[in-house]
């Protein structure tokens, strides 16, 4: 993606750690209804990205997430003209009890039995590394769910290392 990108949407993913398990769910509405993902959403006028995944995960699992720290961004283009810009954070903690509401449905997974399958087909490339610890920067293209190109780099979160 050129650098006159421009998104239609900001939005945030939060993905809560905790022990060796990581808090997903499955979406009930909106862009990728019926997969398993993090909690997010779009980012309201206004609003940090930081605020939008507190506000995000409070609203769609009855929790609050703690200890948020940002993990890099991806950008989505669909060939729709739909383009979404996302900010990723990985939470250590949280206060709370998830509970299914009507946008989502609180999962636990372990990490090395997260289920890609069910997944937008993305996350199998960047998540396991954000979830060690890495910063990621990502560009991809969807066709539907179909992803047609995509293109990422890493950062090590303690040396700030690219590869």
């Amino acid at each position: 993606m050129g650098n006159d990108w421009t998104p239609v949407h900001h939005a945030t993913l939060v993905f809560v750690r905790s022990g060796d398990e990581v808090l997903l769910i499955r979406k009930k509405r909106g862009l990728g209804a019926g997969k398993i993902n993090g909690p997010g959403g779009k980012l309201d006028a206004g609003e940090t990205a930081l605020q939008c995944a507190v506000r995000e995960v409070q609203e769609e699992l009855c929790i609050t997430p703690l200890n948020l720290v940002p993990h890099g961004e991806l950008k989505f283009q669909f060939l729709d003209d739909y383009a979404i810009h996302v900010h990723v954070f990985v939470a250590s903690a949280y206060e709370g009890t998830p509970t299914e509401t009507d946008e989502a449905l609180p999962l636990w997974f372990e990490m090395r039995a997260i289920p890609y399958d069910e997944m937008w087909a993305d996350d199998e490339i960047w998540l396991p590394r954000v979830l060690a610890g890495a910063i990621v920067s990502g560009s991809f293209v969807f066709d539907g769910d179909r992803m047609l190109e995509h293109q990422v780099e890493y950062s090590d979160e303690a040396t700030g290392l690219r590869h």
